[in-house]
């Protein structure tokens, strides 16, 4: 390296800026802060799919005029039970290749690896400023979104809403049309048991669902494979001398590299801390599980233990090359395997379903813990106060998640069912996928299996179309994933999402940079604000409070009846 690339090197350095700076010891790196986000992230799914698909109003709603399910009503005690035994595996499952994973195979992360130079870019004057002006922005368009849903439900309103526009702003705009596509190709489809329209539509879209998650598994796993067996050869070959001398070949580390590698290196977390953890927990858990849910046995959970490592192994690294968790493809993989192996008889459905969770826990926790570490190892975090911080986050998030969802539940009654204000869609989906996996294809609607030859046939060569026609020319063509929301969730958010993505695509074309910098933060504040409203709503319908007015759009023809009828 010569003396012109070693001072372009230390003028993009980060850490040079703060070499003289003493980094905290991990025991100071433990906060609040810490805490409270790791809380955030943790053990946030699971209410809206495989925990509430168990409960009575699902199961009977989707198995309309059919007696002889079982269910399992929510319970703050056993959802706070289950999320203690559940939640901490995965933190312990893949501890011991962390430096392995970092450090030698240097995975990339992107997630991770986007999140480190975000905080980075703080500490410097430039991103001190742009970070103000963004938290400025982000203020405005929360309050904006909090009254906007203040106003909607003082006018019982719900024909516009400011988190869909936000999550229409963050998606690209491929996932917004893909989703309007569905929405048309479903519309009109109205409800009804599983066994009539609503069994077609839901069905379909698991097809698709079934179809795009397959290819991509496939594709990941083939990605992960090949990355694997790079990484081994290169790592083999930096110890193996070459011809002209006898020195093994090693590339020569930035400065950046080297003090993230120290650091990263200096606090170990105990080997025999790791796998002692998840023994003993596994321990725990098998005891525990069949006491909650009795459809599930003890030798189905061991079976889950022992092939969850693994699986978490290969979509950690899967996570590292692609930035994409399969988790839910493994949540998927145990409904149909143990449900399929307990049996209807026995309770296959439940048992399915909290092998799902079981499953999506372990799998989900390792590779977002993997991110983390990225992000640790590229802003100078502890190692072990990033851990003892999941831990710390993971317990919290065990008792406040559970209790959020209990008072949602109980100040919404109506909560699930369709064509409501919170219709749970995942859940019936996740209900209907346990269902097929016990009785097969004798729960399908009549000639629907047809279809779904078709649609998940379709979806696999959508994506085959898609990569063969690369990024730059694969820009119009939907996404089979996306297709399948509006299927089972109906299309109202659709319009909402697409207003999203066009009212970015216009800030892009009048001022790029500014829609770059800006649109997180606006999209953000309108999330927040309107999902902050919640809270207040819940707190007034618990009290009894309904709103005063009543105010809805409604299409010409339906305008019509209503004249008709109170002019008669």
């Amino acid at each position: 390296m010569n003396i012109g690339e070693i001072k372009k090197e230390e003028e993009l350095s980060v850490e040079q800026i703060f070499a003289k700076k003493e980094v905290p010891s991990w025991k100071k790196q433990l906060t609040i802060r810490a805490f409270v986000v790791t809380c955030e992230l943790r053990v946030v799914w699971g209410f809206g799919s495989y925990l509430f698909a168990m409960s009575e109003q699902v199961v009977k709603q989707s198995a309309k005029g059919q007696d002889g399910f079982e269910y399992k009503n929510p319970e703050l005690g056993w959802i706070i039970g289950f999320l203690f035994v559940v939640s901490f595996l995965g933190l312990f499952s893949l501890v011991p290749l962390r430096k392995i994973k970092i450090i030698d195979f240097k995975l990339t992360y992107p997630s991770g690896t986007a999140t480190a130079h975000l905080f980075n870019s703080f500490h410097t004057p430039e991103g001190a400023k742009l970070a103000k002006k963004q938290v400025r922005e982000l203020g405005k368009f929360f309050t904006f979104s909090f009254f906007w849903s203040f106003f909607q439900w003082f006018f019982t309103a719900t024909d516009a809403c400011a988190t869909y526009v936000g999550v229409g702003m963050i998606c690209p705009h491929i996932v917004n049309v893909s989703v309007l596509i569905g929405g048309i190709l479903s519309w009109d489809l109205d409800p009804d048991s599983m066994q009539g329209l609503k069994g077609y539509k839901v069905f379909i879209a698991i097809a698709l669902i079934l179809g795009d998650g397959l290819y991509n598994f496939t594709k990941v796993l083939s990605q992960t494979i090949a990355g694997l067996y790079n990484k081994i050869q290169d790592r083999n070959a930096m110890h193996l001398p070459v011809a002209e001398c006898s020195s093994p070949v090693a590339k020569t580390l930035s400065y950046d590299d080297q003090r993230w590698t120290q650091l990263f290196v200096k606090d170990q977390i105990p080997t025999w801390l790791a796998i002692g953890g998840y023994v003993a927990i596994a321990a725990v858990s098998t005891a525990t599980l069949p006491h909650i849910f009795h459809q599930l046995k003890w030798y189905h959970i061991i079976v889950i233990y022992i092939f969850a490592p693994v699986l978490a192994i290969c979509n950690a690294f899967g996570c590292g090359l692609t930035d994409w968790s399969l988790a839910s493809a493994y949540g998927k993989l145990a409904i149909f395997t143990i449900g399929a192996w307990a049996g209807a008889s026995y309770g296959g459905v439940l048992a399915g379903l909290a092998a799902c969770g079981v499953m999506m826990n372990i799998v989900s926790t390792a590779s977002d813990l993997m991110q983390d570490f990225k992000t640790g190892y590229m802003t100078l975090a502890s190692p072990r106060s990033m851990f003892v911080s999941q831990v710390i986050g993971t317990a919290m998030g065990c008792v406040i998640s559970p209790c959020v969802f209990w008072i949602f539940y109980k100040a919404f009654p109506d909560l699930g069912m369709e064509s409501r204000e919170y219709p749970a869609p995942f859940a019936s989906v996740y209900y209907s996928m346990a269902k097929l996996g016990v009785e097969g294809f004798s729960a399908l609607p009549k000639e629907c299996l047809k279809l779904c030859y078709a649609f998940f046939a379709a979806a696999i060569l959508i994506n085959i179309i898609r990569d063969a026609l690369g990024k730059k020319r694969s820009w119009f063509i939907p996404l089979p994933m996306a297709m399948a929301i509006p299927f089972f969730l109906g299309s109202y958010f659709a319009i909402d999402m697409c207003i999203g993505s066009l009212i970015l695509f216009i800030w892009q074309k009048k001022n790029k940079a500014g829609a770059n910098a800006f649109a997180p933060a606006v999209a953000s504040g309108l999330i927040c604000g309107d999902g902050l409203w919640a809270l207040p709503s819940s707190i007034l319908a618990l009290a009894g409070l309904k709103p005063p007015i009543c105010m809805k759009f409604l299409s010409r023809a339906t305008n019509n009846k209503v004249d008709t009828y109170l002019g008669s």
